[in-house]
């Protein structure tokens, strides 16, 4: 890395070249961040596959309203209670999001055995490119397997629909255990850990085979993995616009491989303010607990914590409360309400109850406070109770957004082909230049 005191000093003045005030966005009507000023998206395209309600555009203006979530126009929550206990349920939303309709159980079970025949992963792929080349961010590295997957394509660069949906399945299924194996091999080296690696079972749903893979022992219980199988299904996709879509969708339309637009997503999903934020709501309740003296505190000291939070006294001094509020839902995000009441049968079963009613309280009285200071609900969004799933699953911190990431997949795929499909020109948008205008050259030695 660069260690230079006089770059410092280029970066510094430079700042009298750079700068853009913030009032030219509204001056020009410039969309900051492709949002309106009344906090909805831009549109930037069409789509089938998913829809994201959170509010209603009246002649009043926008009204908020509960959170909904669905997949090809079902409901996200009918699709979860629809299961029925069953660990396919991740499966059953991937064929809706790719085909269109809910399959019939012989369409199920071909898709699954497809799925599954896609499981294994080459011997010397693991051993060159994650045992012994293990990761310290397993984003990254799982952005590097990717890549790698391209050279054992036997034709790689073919982006025909048909095409894409095969290479995208494949990736599907390879990519929760190769997050597994890549998560062993980093903590192997990096933390001095005991090495082991178990091969998918091919009876096994996704779900189960995450939680397989990922202990010693393989074992897992009916309700662990049926939770599993649900986080995976309220994290498949989210519409078009989210950030990793959107930057899978941009890629595509360059005409560039599927391990390239699949890669590029996967960094659009590490970072803290997208896929990244479970870890931030984690680590900020380890600072509150802490702060508030554990579970048994009193609601009082809950509320203090809270404001100590929004006051930037407490954990990264952000003054954000991780775990809240949402760019579209303003009333409830419907994903956070569904795992809340799925946590609630496995916190049961691992005498975890305690942990589960300190996190509603937290979530009640954090809610109270804000709309206080802020003048407005802000609802507790998916991030706030999937970390507490998944450290209900012993799923360690590291592989919560890898995790994410091997759900979303399935996004990105539907999104990608859908655009392929219907829309197929190259994602171009425009900036508006308002730096100086004919500026003379000056010459080296009158500078």
């Amino acid at each position: 890395m660069v260690k230079n005191s006089y770059l410092a000093q280029f970066y510094g003045k430079s700042q009298n070249y750079t700068e853009i005030p913030n009032e030219w966005y509204r001056e020009y009507n410039v969309k900051k961040g492709l949002r309106n000023e009344d906090g909805t998206g831009v549109r930037i395209g069409l789509t089938r596959v998913s829809d994201v309600v959170g509010y209603e555009e009246t002649e009043e203006g926008i009204q908020a309203v509960p959170g909904k979530l669905y997949y090809r126009g079902i409901d996200v929550v009918d699709l979860v209670m629809g299961k029925r206990g069953s660990h396919f349920g991740y499966e059953e939303v991937c064929f809706l999001l790719l085909f269109g309709y809910l399959p019939k159980k012989q369409e199920l079970d071909c898709f699954c055995n497809i799925i599954r025949e896609c499981y294994e992963i080459p011997d010397e792929f693991v051993e060159m490119n994650l045992l012994r080349m293990p990761g310290m961010n397993l984003m990254n590295k799982l952005q590097d397997a990717v890549l790698t997957l391209y050279n054992y394509d036997d034709d790689p660069d073919n982006i025909g629909v048909y095409e894409t949906l095969v290479k995208g399945i494949n990736l599907l299924a390879k990519l929760p255990s190769i997050a597994c194996y890549a998560y062993q091999s980093k903590v192997h080296y990096y933390e001095r850990d005991s090495l082991f690696i178990h091969y998918a079972n091919p009876q096994y749903s996704i779900a189960e085979n995450f939680l397989s893979l990922l202990r010693k022992d393989q074992k897992f219980s009916v309700r662990e993995a049926g939770l599993l199988d649900t986080i995976l299904m309220l994290h498949a996709d989210h519409g078009g616009g989210n950030n990793s879509t959107f930057t899978n969708v941009v890629i595509s339309s360059t005409g560039t491989d599927i391990y390239s637009t699949m890669s590029g997503s996967i960094g659009s999903l590490k970072g803290p303010r997208h896929g990244g934020a479970n870890i931030k709501v984690a680590e900020m309740m380890d600072a509150v607990l802490e702060d508030v003296g554990g579970y048994d505190a009193e609601d009082s000291a809950i509320r203090k914590a809270v404001e100590k939070l929004m006051d930037g006294e407490l954990y990264d001094r952000s003054g954000l409360v991780y775990g809240f509020g949402h760019a579209v839902y303003t009333i409830s995000d419907p994903r956070a309400d569904m795992l809340r009441a799925c946590c609630n049968a496995v916190a049961k079963e691992k005498d975890l109850m305690t942990e589960l009613e300190f996190r509603m309280r937290f979530e009640q009285i954090a809610r109270q406070v804000m709309e206080e200071k802020k003048g407005k609900p802000l609802p507790a969004n998916v991030d706030y109770y999937s970390g507490f799933a998944y450290e209900m699953l012993g799923i360690p911190r590291d592989l919560y957004t890898p995790l994410f990431m091997c759900s979303r997949t399935v996004g990105w795929l539907a999104h990608n082909i859908e655009n392929k499909l219907y829309d197929g020109r190259i994602m171009r948008p425009a900036t508006k230049y308002v730096g100086s205008e004919n500026q003379e050259y000056v010459s080296m030695e009158d500078r």
